[in-house]
């Protein structure tokens, strides 16, 4: 039987190479929002994030997302995402990878 070969993505705020199911995708829509896109499916242009809370602090404090996108990002955002990191995080932990 052929292996499926495993789609990979950069993480944005590590440099990683990593399985696109182990990240989590930020999008930015036509009006310019940013949001946590949990199914990977919105439209929009699109960057990943790995399941790391204190990357997520260190591109706070860098603003890494706003490099990315080319644009201005709330602070409520990286909040947002951070809290969304660290439940998706725990809850990884808790129930192991569901693949």
């Amino acid at each position: 039987m052929k292996k499926r070969k495993v789609p990979l993505r950069r993480d944005i705020l590590t440099e990683e190479m990593l399985p696109k199911k182990s990240l989590i995708r930020i999008v930015r829509d036509q009006t310019g929002a940013l949001s946590i896109d949990p199914s990977g499916k919105k439209a929009g242009r699109g960057a990943y994030v790995s399941l790391d809370p204190e990357a997520v602090k260190a591109a706070k404090a860098k603003k890494t997302i706003d490099h990315v996108f080319d644009q201005t990002v709330a602070p409520e955002f990286y909040d947002e995402l951070f809290a969304y990191v660290d439940h998706q995080k725990a809850r990884q932990e808790l129930f192991g990878s569901q693949q």
